[in-house]
C-alpha cells in the first residue's frame, strides 16, 4: 500500500487531517493557538508531530521527511466580507507568506512538495479587485506549479451553508491522470467567481491553469434536525423574555416565517443570526431566521452576533438557545467521538475556524488521493529502474 504523507499547516483542531483519512500519515502539523493544540492532541493520540509555534518562526529543517501534500487553511479574516479588507498582505491573512517561504525552502533543499492544497474564503478571489488572487497564483506558478481553484459549499455534505475556496496546485513535471481534469469549467464547482478570477489572470498564469474535475455528490445530506439535540449539553434554553427580544429584532419578513411555522402546528427547527442592517439610513440590529433545514455558516465567537442561535417552533410554543459546541461539530461533519473542550467558546471557536471534514474527504477521494498515489507510484518505478 502506498504511503501517503502530508504536512498540515494552520491545523486548528485537525479537521483537514480527519477529512484526509487514515490512509494519510501526518509528518508535521502546526498551529500557534495552544487551545486548538490541546484539541488536536486529544483527538490524535497526543500528536507528537504537532509544533505549537508562530509560523513566522518555523524553518524548513523543522519539517521532517518528504511529504506528498502540504495542506494550508491560512487565516481568512483579512479576505472575508466580514473583515476590513486588508488583503493578502495584512497581518492575519498575510500568514500565507511564511507558509510559502517554507514551501520554497523545501524546494531548495531538494524536498519539494508535489501537491499543495490551500483553503480559504471565497473572498480571496476578489480581494483587492482580484490582485490578491493574482499574486497568490503568481508565486505558486513561479515556483513551478500548475494550479486550479474550486468553490465547494459544505451544504452538499452537511446541513450548513459554508462555501469555501480550494486551490489545488501540483508540480508542473507531474503527469496528471486525465480523469482528474476537465477542459471546461463545471458550474457546480467553478462558479462565475472562479471563472472571472481565472480569466483575470495574466496569460502566463492562465496557461498554467487546471480545471479540476469533481463528480456531483450522490448522497443526500443530513437535515438540520438530525444534528440538533432535544436537550443540549453546555448551553441553556433562553428565558421567554430573551426569546421575545429575538422576535422583536426580526423584520416583518422574518417574523412572517416564524408565524407560518407556527400555523402548521408541526415542529420546526431553524437557526438565527443577529446582523447589523441599515434601515432608513440607520444601523439596526436584526435577527434573521431560516427554516430550510440548513444552518448559516459557523463563525468564531468573537462576539454575540457571530454565535448561531437555534429557534424551535411548535404550535404556540417558541424556544431559543445558542447552538452547542457539539452541534457545531456535527455541522462540520465530525462524529460525537471527537473530543471538545468543556468551555463553550473554546469548542465553538475551533469549529467556526475550521474546514468541513466531509469536503476534504470529497477532495481526497476524487483528486488528492489519486494524484498522490500516481506520484508515489511514479517515484517507486523510477527508484526501481535505477536500482535494476
Amino acid at each position: 500500500m502506498t504511503n501517503l504523507t502530508f504536512y498540515e499547516f494552520f491545523a486548528g483542531g485537525g479537521l483537514a487531517r480527519i477529512g484526509l483519512g487514515p490512509q494519510w500519515t501526518c509528518l508535521f502539523a502546526n498551529d500557534f493557538d495552544e487551545k486548538k493544540a490541546e484539541v488536536y492532541r486529544r483527538n490524535f493520540a497526543g500528536a507528537p508531530e504537532l509544533v505549537v509555534e508562530n509560523i513566522h518562526r518555523l524553518t524548513a529543517d523543522m519539517l521532517p521527511g518528504r511529504a506528498l501534500l502540504a495542506w494550508a487553511s491560512f487565516p481568512c479574516q483579512d479576505l472575508s466580507l466580514a473583515g476590513k479588507g486588508g488583503g493578502l498582505r495584512a497581518e492575519r491573512s498575510g500568514a500565507f507568506w511564511p507558509f510559502w517561504r517554507l514551501i520554497v525552502d523545501l524546494e531548495r533543499e531538494g524536498r519539494s512538495v508535489p501537491i499543495i492544497a490551500i483553503e480559504n474564503v471565497v473572498g480571496l478571489l476578489s480581494s483587492n479587485q482580484g490582485r490578491d488572487f493574482q499574486e497568490l497564483a503568481s508565486v505558486i506558478v513561479a515556483e513551478g506549479y500548475r494550479l486550479g481553484a474550486m468553490v465547494i459549499d459544505a451544504v452538499h455534505f452537511v446541513p450548513q451553508s459554508r462555501p469555501r475556496l480550494f486551490v489545488i496546485a501540483v508540480k508542473e513535471h507531474v503527469t496528471i491522470p486525465d480523469t482528474l481534469t476537465t477542459h471546461v469549467p463545471d458550474a457546480l464547482w467553478h462558479p462565475s467567481a472562479v471563472a472571472r478570477a481565472c480569466h483575470g489572470l495574466a496569460p502566463a498564469l492562465q496557461s498554467a491553469w487546471i480545471w479540476w474535475s469533481l463528480p456531483a455528490p450522490a448522497c443526500a445530506r443530513p437535515h438540520l434536525r438530525d444534528v440538533i439535540d432535544h436537550e443540549p449539553v453546555g448551553v441553556s434554553w433562553h428565558s421567554q423574555e430573551e426569546t421575545g427580544r429575538l422576535l422583536s429584532l426580526m423584520s416583518p419578513r422574518n417574523l412572517a416565517r416564524v408565524r407560518h411555522a407556527q400555523a402548521t402546528g408541526r415542529r420546526y427547527i431553524g437557526t438565527i443570526y443577529k446582523r447589523t442592517r441599515i434601515q432608513d439610513g440607520v444601523k439596526r440590529q436584526r435577527a434573521e431566521v431560516r427554516f430550510d433545514g440548513v444552518s448559516g455558516c459557523l463563525r468564531t465567537p468573537t462576539g454575540g452576533s457571530s454565535r448561531q442561535t437555534i429557534l424551535v417552533v411548535e404550535g404556540d410554543g417558541i424556544r431559543s438557545r445558542l447552538l452547542s459546541a457539539r452541534e457545531a461539530a456535527r455541522l462540520m461533519g465530525l462524529p460525537d467521538s471527537y473530543w471538545l473542550p468543556e468551555r463553550y467558546n473554546d469548542g465553538y471557536h475551533v469549529m467556526g475556524d475550521a474546514v468541513a471534514a466531509p469536503v476534504v474527504s470529497w477532495l481526497e477521494t476524487h483528486i488528492l488521493r489519486p494524484l498522490a498515489t500516481h506520484i508515489a507510484q511514479s517515484v517507486e518505478e523510477q527508484t526501481h529502474n535505477v536500482s535494476v
